[in-house]
């Protein structure tokens, strides 16, 4: 009797910038302390998403800042210091890290997202076979379309990131110059929270998701 094939071995790649100074564009609707106790909270609540996701393997915290690994540290996440600067040049690091642990795939998902879930990310891992099929890239745009709220990779290196501007379009036109199976997923990744009108939405759509809009709302 043939053996059931592997399970993909998927890690999570979860970028974290400096903490200082974090969320500043919300500065119009949250001051400082607000600002600091909501990007705790998004922390929180991605790493428990990926922690409780049954696909990933693993969750890995790549940041500059070590308070934010030491917060990880302590939600059950591995952490690596960042060393180089920007945040592509975080991710890369620590899918490199992933590539010499044997990762067959790597999701990498930012903590602005205050609908992720275990089933939203199961439903980044759904589209990913057998390993050693054509290159897989996987991808969540934000509610624009222009950015990208959550990207898997199988192999690790199938493409190489490029978060910033526009980069929904320059991840689809890496896949397609790697030949890779390229498939966009809507769903609740779709909303992140980086502007006052994103705050606005959310609080429109769900009571509290994040466990500090009430306290926002107080100030």
């Amino acid at each position: 009797m043939d053996a059931a094939p592997a399970q993909p071995r998927v890690v999570a790649i979860v970028p974290i910038g400096a903490l200082e100074n974090a969320k500043s564009r919300l500065g119009g609707s949250l001051d400082a302390e607000e600002r600091r106790d909501l990007v705790d909270a998004m922390i929180e609540r991605t790493l428990g998403a990926t922690t409780a996701t049954p696909a990933i393997a693993e969750t890995l915290v790549v940041s500059p800042d070590r308070e934010a690994l030491a917060q990880a540290d302590r939600l059950g996440a591995r952490t690596m210091r960042q060393r180089g600067q920007g945040l592509n040049a975080g991710i890369r690091e620590a899918r490199d890290d992933a590539i010499a642990g044997g990762a067959d795939a790597v999701m990498i998902v930012p903590i602005d997202l205050p609908l992720v879930s275990p089933a939203a990310l199961a439903q980044l891992v759904a589209p990913l076979g057998v390993v050693g099929e054509r290159p897989l890239v996987v991808l969540a745009p934000d509610r624009h379309h222009r950015g990208t709220n959550g990207l898997l990779l199988a192999p690790p290196d199938a493409i190489e990131p490029s978060f910033g501007g526009d980069s929904r379009a320059a991840h689809e036109a890496c896949a397609r110059d790697a030949g890779a199976r390229y498939v966009e997923l809507d769903g609740p990744l779709s909303l992140d929270l980086d502007t006052p009108d994103d705050l606005l939405l959310v609080e429109s759509l769900v009571d509290d998701p994040i466990g500090v809009l009430e306290t926002a709302d107080a100030g």
